[in-house]
């Protein structure tokens, strides 16, 4: 176990840390220039997400909303439909809202905890990151990467969720930062778990801490750190009416306090007991709209997952009797008629935007 008090392994350490990363770190983005804008966006995109796919999503979004007056500035749809795809869109709105805040009081992003933390969607690991990275302050870090690490760094025999267990690892973060380079020791720590110490398969000969080491050691490293008791998955089954009328096809905005609140969607919900699919979409419909809708014919299924719940959503394209009335709106803050070409251009849940891929390749051709 590395030693609190001798410096010269905790030197040795760091400096073995610091000469890998300089060597062996991924081309990210936001490493150009450690911009704090760049960093906080980078960090909240990499929330629930792999690294790589945030590399992808963060380029389009630098392009887009090039800085905080930027995010301030841009239309909330415009914010969501950047987002999709990265899910959690609470975290979107909190990087507007927090931008607006920053452009209210006329400040920079603070390179202060305090006034980091009091910013909408930054939490105590975010505020660390901003500091560390962006304005290379010593901060100590600790995500899943650096957690794994020192379970097997530690040879810990604990869950790490457990309380205890947390102090550990938090005090082993702060006893082992380098504060003269805190940016790329923590980066050091977070890039060498996420791609030589990994879940699983670590690969122990090209690790530079390997000397260090309590589980290479005890051969533990397989099974540190403990596996966390699995959630048992949910399954959730739903169905939604695809209502066409002559070209255009119906789209309803989710109201704003629920868990996709101002993403768009096909009236839709969960079937009840012993319902089809089939009659839960035209149920589904008439209490969200008002519409009695005809010709129910399926479009696709498709399968999303969110958290620990796996959605199964059938899709049913469907009609409306002549004339055409006005929706009555009971989960919805408001609708549109929309061509082909253009559904693309809203921002969706998951599930819905596979629908709408789906109608895209191959537009139904069934009764008008």
């Amino acid at each position: 176990m590395i030693d609190k008090e001798n410096e010269r392994v905790i030197a040795d350490f760091q400096q073995r840390l610091l000469d890998w990363f300089d060597a062996n770190q991924r081309p990210l983005p936001w490493r150009r220039t450690y911009t704090p804008y760049h960093v906080w966006i980078s960090e909240i995109m990499g929330q629930q997400t792999q690294i790589e796919r945030v590399a992808i999503y963060f380029e389009r979004w630098i392009a887009r909303f090039p800085d905080v007056a930027a995010v301030a500035a841009a239309p909330e749809q415009d914010i969501l439909k950047a987002w999709e795809g990265l899910g959690y869109y609470s975290r979107a709105r909190n990087i507007q809202r927090a931008a607006r805040r920053l452009l209210e009081t006329g400040n920079a992003i603070p390179a202060n905890h305090q006034q980091l933390l009091a910013l909408p969607g930054i939490g105590p690991y975010t505020a660390a990151a901003i500091l560390s990275i962006a304005f290379n302050l010593p901060y100590p870090l600790l995500d899943a990467n650096v957690e794994r690490l020192f379970a097997r760094l530690a040879d810990i025999d604990d869950p790490l969720k457990q309380g205890s267990t947390q102090k550990r690892l938090a005090a082993m973060a702060k006893a082992l930062l380098h504060h003269g380079n805190p940016r790329n020791f923590n980066q050091a720590l977070m890039e060498l778990g996420a791609l030589v110490c990994t879940p699983k398969k670590p690969d122990c000969p090209l690790c530079p801490i390997q000397d260090y080491c309590q589980a290479l050691q005890a051969d533990t490293v397989d099974i540190r750190p403990l596996p966390a008791v699995r959630q048992q998955r949910v399954d959730i089954v739903m169905a939604c009416g695809i209502i066409r009328h002559e070209s255009l096809y119906f789209i309803q905005q989710r109201l704003p306090d629920d868990i996709w609140g101002g993403l768009w969607e096909f009236p839709g919900g969960r079937l009840k007991e012993e319902e089809s699919p089939m009659q839960a979409a035209a149920r589904e419909v008439a209490e969200e709209t008002g519409w009695q809708v005809l010709d129910l014919a399926p479009l696709t299924t498709v399968v999303h997952h969110y958290t620990r719940y796996r959605v199964t959503l059938h899709g049913f394209i469907c009609h409306l009797p002549a004339p055409l009335t006005a929706p009555k709106l009971t989960a919805a803050t408001r609708s549109a008629w929309v061509s082909l070409s253009h559904l693309s251009d809203f921002p969706y849940p998951s599930g819905h935007r596979q629908l709408v891929a789906a109608l895209q390749r191959q537009p139904f051709s069934g009764n008008e």
